[in-house]
């Protein structure tokens, strides 16, 4: 089974083949709008529309014998930041740690002997805020 190179889960169905990586990705993952068909012989993924930027440098010397390290994104206090300053890299990490505290609490939020208030506070007290505040 073929793995989608956006959001990593399985790809079955309703699916699309980047044109440039050959990777297949989720029509919701792709961010088509409208039929897959008309675009489809063209279409390039995010990864390859928007490759990160890499300067080739390993490290940088800033004098007194300290060396930094260069790094095209880092975690820094729980969120991601990118060498081209854009937020992809943050909205990602993000969804990617609401999916997980999701994942989490699927056996409490799927309960039938919790009533439905509860786990709609549930949800919205741990992975709604998982996804507003990185941990």
């Amino acid at each position: 089974m073929a793995v989608c190179s956006v959001c990593g889960r399985g790809v079955r169905s309703n699916l699309i083949q980047c044109a440039s990586c050959h990777k297949w990705v989720h029509k919701k993952c792709s961010g088509i709008k409208g039929s897959m068909y008309k675009v489809m012989r063209s279409f390039i993924c995010i990864g390859c529309s928007n490759p990160v930027i890499n300067t080739g440098h390993t490290s940088v010397d800033i004098g007194a014998s300290a060396n930094l390290e260069v790094a095209d994104k880092f975690c820094c206090l729980g969120d991601m930041l990118s060498v081209d300053g854009d937020a992809d890299a943050a909205v990602e990490a993000r969804i990617r740690i609401g999916w997980n505290k999701f994942r989490q609490l699927v056996p409490l939020l799927t309960s039938r002997d919790i009533s439905l208030i509860r786990r709609g506070r549930l949800y919205s007290s741990c992975v709604y805020t998982a996804q507003l505040y990185v941990f």
